[in-house]
């Protein structure tokens, strides 16, 4: 399968609440790399890489460990970067 990049923004009750950290926990279980950054609108950004599928259960675990802070999701699918080499916080 080909690798593609995810640009996945969720918003909510979603910084203050541990999001990011279990994000990087949640990713270490799947064969993905990117980041996770707050926004200054008081949402959080993921940028995922990796195969589709795989990329696809990573969030849908990430919205079964998080969902009651999400209130709503925006997801742009991208050409693959190549530029992540693991799964990281953006400050």
């Amino acid at each position: 399968m080909v690798e593609e990049q995810r640009i996945v923004r969720f918003a909510g009750n979603v910084q203050g609440v541990g999001f990011r950290f279990t994000t990087c926990r949640l990713a270490g279980s799947f064969d993905v790399t990117g980041s996770v950054r707050n926004c200054p609108d008081g949402s959080v950004e993921c940028i995922v890489e990796g195969e589709p599928d795989e990329i696809a259960a990573f969030v849908q675990a990430l919205e079964d460990q998080m969902g009651h802070f999400i209130r709503d999701r925006a997801e742009v699918t991208a050409p693959y970067s190549g530029r992540f080499h693991a799964f990281g916080v953006v400050y």
